[in-house]
């Protein structure tokens, strides 16, 4: 394995690495889901939470299989977080990275006008706005790649322009194409079903990587 995948996965869920910062963001994190709870509960409009929800699972989806490359490969994930943290999850994801996008799918929401009917720059502003805090998290990675905190050990994956489209596309645009598309659907059951569906999907790789094939980093 790469020298980042072996940094990856030192400490790998150790509770010993947890720090006290991590306290006040889980406040603010329930918080904002509790308020925003609290508000669809008297309203009847549950947008916003479903919006944060999905985007969420859709990143642990990714995540998931960002570590089925690893283990299937025994070199690199597409992507991976050897740096300090106060509790890394996975070989790419940690308790940092979780926070954020448990409010990215809000932040999106919230960025969206009450009626949603509004074009900006020719496109509907549920697409341009996708679009933008895609490029927005590219942007943010890019960073985070040069300060060697998120590496990336694959050609195809990388800074060039075909692998910065790919991250796009692949690393973070389909999680706003999934927040339309569910918030698309008529009825609360069948967006909580399509949530389900992606939670679930994660859920038993993770439970088949753990028991089946061993997957103990």
């Amino acid at each position: 394995m790469t020298p980042a995948s072996a940094r990856a996965l030192d400490g790998m869920r150790n509770l010993a690495t947890l720090q006290w910062y991590v306290i006040p963001l889980l406040a603010i994190v329930f918080y904002i889901y509790a308020k925003e709870i609290h508000k669809a509960r008297r309203k009847g409009n549950w947008d916003a939470v479903i919006a944060g929800v999905t985007l969420f699972g859709m990143d642990f989806l990714n995540e998931t299989i960002n570590g089925w490359i690893f283990h299937l490969t025994k070199y690199s994930a597409l992507w991976t977080t050897p740096g300090n943290s106060a509790l890394k999850t996975m070989i790419g994801w940690n308790i940092e990275i979780m926070f954020m996008f448990a409010l990215s799918g809000i932040i999106y929401y919230y960025t969206l006008s009450r009626k949603q009917d509004q074009v900006i720059l020719g496109l509907p502003e549920k697409w341009f706005w996708a679009i933008g805090y895609a490029a927005f998290c590219v942007f943010v990675e890019i960073l985070l790649n040069i300060g060697g905190h998120l590496v990336w050990e694959y050609p195809f994956w990388n800074r060039s322009f075909g692998g910065v489209w790919l991250i796009f596309l692949f690393g973070y645009f389909h999680f706003y194409v999934a927040i339309i598309f569910v918030l698309s659907l008529k009825t609360l059951r069948q967006r909580l079903q399509a949530i389900g569906a992606i939670f679930g999907l994660a859920i038993l790789m993770n439970i088949f990587g753990l028991g089946i094939m061993r997957w103990t980093y």
